[in-house]
């Protein structure tokens, strides 16, 4: 008898009962389905062993055969009291058990307290996971206690160790002027940075004229020297490179580096002098980077300036911040010169210009609670800076490619054939297609449509299927190329405040090219582990962001039960349809508040077919519903159809 594969990996479940295992190493492979009967006692992150037991294509489906070891020993989730026992419901759906406490295991828990529970013993043959609280974070109706859930249920570091702190606040609020001399002193130039009104760690500051002759541009692009206080083995780099990322939710931001210096002495802050990392790219006419160098600097920034203020600039809209800033108009029109040409390169060669609104959620000052969703609004001055840093980026990464030293590179592969041909069944639909040849597609194909796309009702779900389609950024030690991009070598070097690739980059910069080999050996040993931590570390800030912003958009809609919108059908599944409202806000429209027929599910052209009417619901369709209830403790939004 023919032995039946077996494989390790981390089962994903569904709060319906069945879940997926992913295997590390076959990223590239769909992940293994596992159906509700064959899980056998496994729990959301436990490392299991699969028996595959249907194999069909490339897809495969297997049943749970044993437990490796279980992914979490801790929850965070609403405690129960019932006397003499008491339970807690996870926050985590997934999970798939309530945990019961005995009362001398409730600790300081009162009844709708948030807390922390560790688990005790695992469900096994129907009885329920057991547990004893450990921590109370506060009452569910508390201002802050539902973003500090998210905090805890994601064991993100909402402090920094003291012995860390004091390491930071060793270096002062003033530079070491003993480093001067090795620097290139601009500290007369004209220098700007431009950030969000609220931004506090400001990490990139630009300077920009043209050469003598008037036909190129010089862009000199300034990043805060962190790797100068952020030593290689330091308490300060130890932390950053566990944390891997900041992580910004909502009304706060867990940094990677204590205020100290993130909004300090590594924040270029107008009027300060600081230390900078800097590249300067001479550009011609068309976009091409003819010439480039990299230096120490010391700048003082002109002008701490602000997107909204720019964009008044360049309109030419406001009398008041014209005067204000009229002695750097001229800066500020080379700049919107430069980044139109480099922008128009950009999308000749097929860079994904994803224009997916980012919801805005604003919340009170005193309650933390949700007072309003809307579009957050972008204009041009922001695509200055991005246009500006995206070059940076490709010009720092296309450099140390030839220079074959270890780096950190941000990656995107092409996307999956298979999912680019399911892709265009729901392209089809709008009259669209990828052209795929021989098996290869290339972003030129995906940027047309989106430039067919652009300004049309269905704009924004076509790019959200693109979007899907498209693989994750990672980062790699390998260059991989930038599909999204349309570039061959891309890195993150702008951010090294908030990014660990950015840091552990600027230090190959600084110190490679000074160290014995034993020390660039240690630099190439590190790469692949810097740059797989730090993947894994911005996907769980992600889920903790995504996490933060489902609850308080289920939290604005709370007191909306019964008002009527317009939205559009952003999703089409076996259980009902998604619906997007103007402000960004999405909610599930159950099949049995579709109406009163039986729907029947197509799932090749993702669309539902009323059995009587023959009434369809595709991706697109313009919808008006009701809000017929939402759950900030679920993170759900019910619509029913309003005829």
């Amino acid at each position: 008898m023919e032995e039946k594969e077996r494989i390790i990996g981390k089962f994903n479940a569904h709060e319906k009962g069945f879940g997926f295992v992913e295997v590390e190493g076959e990223e590239k492979k769909p992940d293994i389905f596992i159906p509700a009967k064959s899980i056998n006692g496994a729990l959301n992150e436990d490392i299991v062993e699969v028996e595959i037991v249907n194999e069909s294509g490339k897809s495969k489906e297997g049943k749970i055969i044993r437990i490796v070891r279980r992914g979490k020993d801790t929850l965070v989730g609403t405690f129960q009291n019932s006397k003499n026992f008491g339970f807690v419901i996870p926050d985590d759906k997934r999970f798939g058990s309530d945990i019961f406490i005995s009362k001398k295991n409730f600790g300081k828990a009162r009844n709708n307290h948030k807390v922390v529970v560790k688990i005790t013993k695992y469900p096994e043959k129907g009885r329920k996971a057991e547990g004893e609280i450990i921590e109370v974070i506060g009452n569910i109706n508390q201002a802050g206690v539902d973003m500090m859930s998210i905090i805890k249920e994601y064991k993100l570091p909402a402090r920094f160790p003291e012995d860390v702190v004091e390491e930071a606040k060793s270096f002062g609020d003033k530079i070491d002027i003993s480093d001067i001399k090795n620097r290139v002193d601009l500290r007369e130039k004209i220098v700007f940075t431009i950030d969000g009104e609220d931004a506090k760690d400001l990490d990139d500051a630009i300077m920009i004229e043209k050469t003598a002759d008037g036909e190129h541009y010089i862009l000199d692009v300034h990043i805060a020297d962190v790797s100068h206080y952020v030593r290689d083995r330091s308490k300060l780099d130890r932390e950053a490179r566990i944390r891997g990322t900041s992580v910004y939710m909502l009304d706060r931001v867990i940094p990677m580096l204590p205020r100290e210096l993130s909004n300090g002495l590594c924040s270029l802050n107008a009027g300060e002098d600081r230390y900078t990392l800097s590249v300067q790219m001479e550009i011609d006419k068309e976009g091409n980077v003819v010439a480039s160098d990299m230096y120490k600097g010391i700048i003082r920034v002109t002008e701490r300036m602000n997107y909204s203020d720019v964009q008044k600039i360049l309109d030419g809209s406001d009398e008041k911040v014209l005067k204000k800033y009229s002695k750097y108009i001229d800066h500020f029109k080379l700049m919107e010169e430069l980044a139109i040409i480099l922008k128009e390169k950009r999308m000749k060669n097929g860079y994904l210009n994803l224009d997916i609104p980012e919801s805005k959620i604003v919340l009170d000052n005193v309650t933390g609670k949700c007072i309003d969703v809307k579009k957050y609004e972008t204009n041009f001055s922001n695509e200055i800076i991005e246009q500006f840093m995206l070059t940076a980026n490709e010009t720092v990464a296309e450099r140390f490619f030839w220079n074959e030293v270890p780096f950190i590179y941000r990656v995107h592969e092409e996307p999956d054939i298979d999912k680019v041909k399911e892709l265009n069944k729901m392209l089809f639909n709008f009259g669209y297609k990828i052209h795929i040849s021989q098996d290869k597609v290339y972003p030129t194909s995906f940027s047309k449509i989106l430039a067919d796309v652009k300004g049309k009702p269905e704009e924004k779900v076509v790019s959200n299927l693109i979007l899907r389609t498209l693989k994750v950024a990672k980062y790699d030690s390998e260059n991989l190329g930038h599909f999204g991009i349309a570039g061959k070598y891309y890195c993150h070097f702008t951010s090294p405040i908030r990014r660990y690739p950015d840091l552990f980059i600027h230090r190959v910069i600084s110190e490679y090219y000074k160290c014995n080999d034993k020390q660039r050996q240690r630099f190439s040993d590190k790469a692949p582990k810097y740059a797989k931590n730090s993947s894994e570390r911005e996907k769980v800030a992600q889920k903790a962001e995504r996490e933060a912003e489902s609850m308080k958009k289920a939290e604005f809609m709370e007191d909306k039960i019964g008002n009527v919108y317009d939205g559009i059908v952003s999703s089409v599944t076996g259980f009902g349809i998604f619906v997007e409202l103007e402000n960004t806000v999405e909610g599930l429209i159950r099949f049995e508040n579709l109406g009163d027929e039986y729907f029947i599910y197509n799932e090749a052209n993702k669309t539902l077919i009323g059995e009587k009417t023959n009434t369809m619901y595709k991706l697109g369709d313009k919808v008006k519903i009701k809000v017929i209830s939402a759950s900030k403790d679920l993170r759900e939004i019910d619509f029913a159809l309003e005829k």
